[in-house]
């Protein structure tokens, strides 16, 4: 396996105005890092071959297309051998309405993110989940009444900057 290659500052620029903008012309983010565009898309190029860059994709205003709820999910498994963990994980990942799987610390052993129809489609999930044995010992759902903000991006930038 090759090393990754090491992101300067202009990476980091591009990365982050990348996140705020999938859609920036080579010409507008090279611009925006302070490039010319041909040196620009060769390090995009590498960016996304060294596996930097995941992928380019839309964001949906949902609300204004289908009627959805958005459900977080706490889990906890009955065991917590290796082979448990295992289990939960492969066969969780089949639920398209699935969107986020964390497996955390604290009191609990999974925050699950689920977009689903209505609560009857949740209920009905999570029975399935249920049904199918793969180690859950109990759950805790948190309807989403209202998303105040969702970012969509992380502050990649500030998380990268050596504060020393």
């Amino acid at each position: 396996m090759a090393a990754l290659p090491k992101l300067d500052r202009i990476d980091i620029n591009i990365l982050a105005k990348l996140q705020q903008n999938g859609r920036l012309s080579n010409v507008d983010l090279a611009e925006a890092v302070g490039l010319s565009p041909s040196p620009c898309l060769a390090r995009v190029r590498r960016l996304e071959e060294a596996g930097y860059i995941a992928g380019y994709n839309a964001r949906l205003q949902l609300s204004k297309l289908v009627e959805h709820i958005t459900v977080f999910t706490e889990v906890t498994l009955n065991d917590h051998k290796r082979e448990d963990f295992i289990k939960f994980e492969a066969d969780i990942r089949r639920n398209e309405a699935l969107q986020e799987c964390h497996l955390v610390s604290g009191g609990y052993d999974y925050l699950l993110k689920f977009v689903v129809k209505s609560v009857a489609r949740y209920q009905e999930l999570m029975e399935s989940i249920l049904d199918r044995n793969i180690g859950v010992e109990k759950y805790f759902s948190y309807i989403v009444i209202k998303t105040v903000f969702d970012r969509g991006a992380v502050p990649f930038k500030s998380l990268s900057e050596d504060p020393h």
